[in-house]
């Protein structure tokens, strides 16, 4: 076992993990956060995405070991968020999610391309959202959402 110090969520938090545990397991299974989903297992579905040091990472591909001393960020660390909250607002309003199981990973990935795009186009949600899988929705509905927040948070 080895001991593994973060900041997660703005909290610091510590637990032993086995060296082949995932940053998934260790959210959900050591700190009980159960936002992040667990999907593909093989960083293909981005159910699991989360921020870590400010940059989205797929957790199930990632080392609990390898983030020791880092910032973790999943989906209930931007509950007070307002890029979060508005697009929040934009996947209820624009119906973007339908069974919910890829919603987290989907705002989370959606708050890094407002971060990096004002006001984003449809072609550059799309190309920004390939490495998220959602079996139901279609993306349509997300892609409108996502364009939607971006122009809230530009006219704001």
């Amino acid at each position: 076992m080895t001991k593994v110090t973060l900041t997660l969520n703005g909290e610091t938090v510590s637990h032993d993990v086995e060296p082949r545990e995932s940053l998934a397991d260790f959210v959900r299974e050591s700190c009980g956060l159960t936002a992040t989903h667990i999907g593909c297992e093989h960083g293909a579905c981005g159910a699991c995405t989360v921020e870590v040091d400010g940059l989205t990472t797929r957790s199930c591909l990632t080392l609990a070991v390898k983030v020791d001393g880092a910032k973790v960020t999943t989906l209930e660390g931007f509950a007070s968020d307002p890029v979060m909250a508005t697009l929040k607002r934009a996947f209820h309003e624009h119906h973007a999610l339908q069974c919910g199981f890829c919603t987290p990973g989907m705002l989370v990935t959606a708050r890094d391309i407002l971060a990096r795009h004002r006001a984003p186009d449809t072609q550059t949600i799309r190309k920004e959202l390939s490495g998220q899988l959602c079996r139901c929705t279609g993306y349509a509905n997300i892609v409108i959402a996502i364009e939607a927040a971006g122009r809230e948070i530009v006219a704001a």
